[in-house]
């Protein structure tokens, strides 16, 4: 478990990706067969040049093999596979090059849609780039001249994919091996947006044209329940409205629905993309300006200029008798109308904490 936040704030600490961790694994294990050399620590290179230095928890030999394994520390970065123990096994083959495998917790490629193709081990282009340069390196300092079979691992892979997109962009069995710089900065949710992006791709080439983008389990019930979406066409966005937005303008659909809770569409209805309370706050004079707009008398703007959340605006508003929902939600689609391509057709949804939906607007 990590230490709770302090309350004076810190710099953040950087960590390092599942693909940082996988080369230095597999390096490390490949040492130990070509040159007999174990160590609690290896070296490996970044992308964009950096030289660190990744602890070890074991480096051994195995049947056929060797095996290295690290714990990956991703800094204060929120990722699920913070604190995992990542592992190589290492097997060397009579033909050239570095060929990839799938051990245990690291998931398949069963979709179309993605970078790799379907039935390849979910170990991304970038990390496999990084441990076939580190391993042909390797095999040229001590003159071998045949390969690597390299298998990556991660223990409790697979439940922990549980709580990532991967069953439903079609990686099953396990995590995917990622990273495209080496380094996970801290809340640069990076990760979550390329999953959004994904998430679309797979969508688009397995013949999904209507595809729901939802802030949350509710929302995508919600969706679910009214239009019978297959999993594949729904797109957890989170926070990241505008990851959904902008990548339609490469990767356009016929019809894209957003939903979310009434707040956070309010905030894409203020003309914010990034939807997380970091970013953006809900405009409670604003919800009183349009529920205005709507006949609202100055007591009952007043009352919702000072309410708690915007749920309680939006209930003070519906007993006024005031579509404040369905107000927020045609000002959400205008403002989402500004970045997505006119051949998508859009309409947005807002709901209240039980999952009900209280506003819409539909483009017809």
């Amino acid at each position: 478990m990590r230490d709770e936040t302090p309350e004076q704030p810190a710099p953040l600490r950087s960590g390092y990706t599942t693909g940082s961790c996988a080369t230095a694994t597999s390096l490390a294990a490949a040492r130990l067969l070509l040159g007999g050399v174990t160590a609690d620590a290896v070296e490996i290179v970044l992308p964009k040049g950096q030289r660190v230095l990744m602890r070890l928890e074991f480096c051994r030999l195995m049947e056929g093999g060797a095996e290295a394994g690290t714990l990956k520390d991703a800094g204060d970065d929120p990722d699920v596979t913070h604190g995992a123990l990542i592992y190589a096994q290492v097997r060397l083959a009579p033909e050239p090059g570095v060929r990839f495998h799938a051990g245990p917790g690291v998931g398949t490629v069963t979709k179309p849609g993605l970078t790799l193709a379907v039935g390849e081990p979910a170990i991304n282009p970038v990390p496999r780039q990084m441990m076939t340069g580190h391993l042909l390196d390797l095999a040229a300092d001590h003159g071998y001249a045949g390969g690597f079979e390299v298998s990556i691992c991660v223990q409790g892979g697979e439940a922990l994919a549980l709580k990532t997109m991967n069953p439903r962009l079609g990686i099953l069995g396990g995590l995917s091996i990622l990273g495209t710089t080496g380094i996970v900065r801290p809340f640069s949710c990076s990760a979550y947006i390329a999953s959004i992006h994904q998430g679309i791709d797979v969508a688009r080439a397995n013949g999904f044209t209507h595809l729901a983008a939802c802030t949350g389990n509710a929302s995508e019930d919600a969706m679910r329940n009214r239009y019978h979406l297959d999993d594949t066409a729904l797109i957890e966005m989170g926070d990241f409205a505008g990851a959904v937005l902008k990548h339609l303008r490469k990767a356009p659909v016929d019809k894209l629905s957003l939903c979310g809770g009434f707040g956070k569409i309010s905030k894409l209805a203020a003309g914010h993309m990034d939807l997380h309370s970091r970013s953006s706050s809900i405009d409670l004079p604003l919800l009183a300006q349009w529920a205005a707009e709507l006949g609202a008398g100055p007591e009952l703007q007043e009352a919702m200029r000072g309410a708690n959340t915007s749920q309680l605006a939006l209930a003070m508003a519906h007993d006024a008798g005031i579509p404040l929902g369905d107000a927020v939600c045609a000002h959400a689609l205008a403002f989402a109308r500004k970045t997505v391509p006119a051949s998508v057709r859009l309409e947005v949804f807002a709901i209240d904490r039980q999952g009900n939906i209280v506003g819409e607007a539909v483009e017809l």
